[in-house]
This record gives C-alpha cells, sequence and structure tokens, in this order.
C-alpha cells in the first residue's frame, strides 16, 4: 500500500450558494420548510430568486464546505463534483482553487444552452440565525462514474462522501465505485447523512451501503439516526448503527456531539459562541474538523472538539465557508 498524499478526498453536489435575508412572513408566504431544504426545478428556482432581496452568492455544496474547512486548517483536500461550462461554474471552479483544494473535475458543456447548469441553492436566513435551503441540483446530478479520477480517490487517507448526493442513480454509482476503488486501496470511508429530507426516499440504499461495510465513519443528527433505523428510540437506534459502522458520529446542535467508536461512547458539549448569525455549514465545518483531526492521528476526543470549534466559528457569520483562521482557533 502506497502512503496517501491527500488528506481527503470529498464527493458530493457542486453548488453555488445565493444567500438572502428574509422575514417570517416570506417563508410563510412561499410555503419553504423552515430549517430545513427541499428540491427545485429550475423554474421553481427562477421564481424564488426573483422574490428574493439583495443576495449574495458564493461557493457552496456540503462536502465541497467541508473541503474548504480542511483546506483553512492545514490539510490536503481534493474534491470532486460536476460543474457546467456557465458563470455559476466558474465561480465554483474559481472558488474552489483559491481555496487550496483541488478541483479537476471537468464543466459540461452547454451548448446551445438546454443542457443543466451549475446547481444552486437559495438560502433564506430569517432574524433567528435559521437558514431555509432550497436547492436546484442541475449539472451536480450529472457526476459519472466513468469519469472518476480513481487514482485521485486512492490518493487520499479518507473518502467522504454526501448523503445530498445518494439520490439520483448517476452519481449514486459513481459514488458506490469510488467506494470501491477506495477501500481496494485500503483507505477509509466517511459519510454525512447530510438532511433528514435526504432519509425518506433513499432509506434502502443508504440501510444497503451501511449494512455492505461501505461506510467505515457515519455523520448524523439525532433525527437523521431515528429515521434511518426506524426506531422510536434514540439510545437503541444508536446502538443499531453503532454495530454496523466501526465510528458513528452523532451531532447534537447546541446540546454537542458524541461518538461511539469500538464501543465507547465519547461526548462533548458544543463549543462557546458570541451570536449566532447564520447556520448555513455548520455540520458541514464540523465534519471538516473531524476529519482534519482524524488524519492527523488526534484522540476521538480531540476530533469531536476540533469539530465543534470549527462550526462554531461557521455559524457567527453569513455562509457556510470560514472566514477566521481556523489553525489558529483548532490548534492541531
Amino acid at each position: 500500500m502506497t502512503q496517501p498524499s491527500l488528506d481527503i478526498v470529498a464527493m458530493g453536489g457542486a453548488i453555488v450558494d445565493v444567500i438572502a435575508d428574509c422575514d417570517e412572513e416570506f417563508i410563510r408566504a412561499h410555503n419553504l420548510p423552515k430549517g430545513s431544504m427541499q428540491l427545485l426545478s429550475p423554474d421553481q428556482a427562477d421564481e424564488l430568486y426573483a422574490a428574493m432581496g439583495v443576495a449574495r452568492e458564493m461557493s457552496g455544496g456540503s462536502a465541497a464546505n467541508s473541503m474548504a474547512g480542511v483546506a483553512a486548517m492545514g490539510g490536503k483536500a481534493a474534491f470532486i463534483g460536476q460543474i457546467a461550462d456557465d458563470q455559476l461554474g466558474m465561480i465554483f471552479e474559481h472558488d474552489m482553487h483559491a481555496l487550496g483544494v483541488r478541483f479537476d473535475t471537468p464543466p459540461l458543456p452547454r451548448g446551445d444552452d438546454s443542457g443543466p447548469p451549475t446547481g444552486r441553492c437559495l438560502i433564506l436566513v430569517t432574524p433567528d440565525g435559521q437558514r431555509t435551503m432550497n436547492t436546484c441540483p442541475g449539472a451536480s446530478h450529472e457526476l459519472d462514474a466513468a469519469d472518476l479520477d480513481r487514482d485521485l480517490i486512492a490518493s487520499a487517507s479518507i473518502l467522504f462522501l454526501e448523503g445530498y448526493l445518494f439520490g439520483p442513480d448517476k452519481p449514486r454509482a459513481a459514488m458506490m465505485e469510488a467506494i470501491k476503488v477506495a477501500h481496494g486501496a485500503n483507505r477509509r470511508v466517511a459519510f454525512t447523512l447530510s438532511e433528514s429530507v435526504c432519509i425518506a426516499g433513499r432509506k434502502e440504499s443508504f440501510g444497503a451501503m451501511i449494512d455492505s461495510g461501505g461506510v467505515d465513519l457515519l455523520f448524523c443528527n439525532e433525527d437523521e439516526a431515528l429515521q434511518l433505523t426506524g426506531r422510536t428510540d434514540l439510545k437503541r437506534a444508536l446502538t443499531d448503527l453503532s454495530i454496523k459502522v466501526p465510528t458513528l458520529v452523532v451531532t447534537k446542535g447546541a446540546e454537542g456531539a458524541t461518538a461511539i467508536e469500538n464501543g465507547v461512547h465519547t461526548s462533548i458539549p458544543a463549543a462557546p459562541v458570541g451570536e449566532v448569525v447564520d447556520t448555513t455549514g455548520a455540520g458541514d465545518l464540523f465534519a471538516a474538523g473531524f476529519l482534519t483531526a482524524r488524519c492527523k492521528g488526534a484522540s476521538l476526543e480531540r476530533c469531536l472538539w476540533t469539530g465543534a470549534i470549527a462550526a462554531a466559528e461557521v455559524i457567527q457569520h453569513y455562509g457556510a465557508r470560514p472566514i477566521a483562521d481556523l489553525k489558529a482557533l483548532v490548534k492541531l
């Protein structure tokens, strides 16, 4: 087995976030799932975008945000995700390279503009800091297994996959192929369930992947654990999952996080926060911190704390990527 040249390579949706403030009435008037996520068609996305106030555009996508966090903490990261040859695609590619994240996935040609555009997520932030996400996946759902850079996947200590992209047939097949490549190179696979809304139509495929031993490290929150296992008792749900995955990490928002590894439970409180401005990216940065610390050989408790510190930084400003010096904050 060769030594890895990268810490983490992630596969996920290549999405550009469009973020705007709004009041509670806007959420109600447009029937948006406050604090959650829904998928939109291009026409629906155009309609909602037209109704939004002044917006800020920045590259996003769950796993891509995590890789931005890894790079900000000094880790060596790469990202695999499909963009289109359009303005938002150029923004996404530029931002990943500027952050120091390797991103080599060729864009899909749009030609006569009949092809899918680069994915976008319209994010509405209410005064309480809650974010309501409305995602039009676009080209991100066209990621094809045939186009994977297998050498890149095999070169990383950890392959990190996001649940958002595990639904459509084409990217799901690409993720399953990536798991084979990573395990064939004796690398570890981490997976995040991403969002409760993802589980309803994907419970069977998520379960099959986990049951087959495809996941070495699973990130989820308490509600996702209950939904995935079908349990109503959280303790039994976590027991079920911890039997199937070597490392289970459960985030609990303001109550902190817990990890179960080799039957041992390790818990931490949430890191201190001055003011919650925008919770977008909290889970993404938690995963980034945890995985970066793990690649550096930190203890399980230190991995949890690193994730908590990174998550606390990102929720104190707008956007899903860090702006403070994470190297100084996490001190790995």
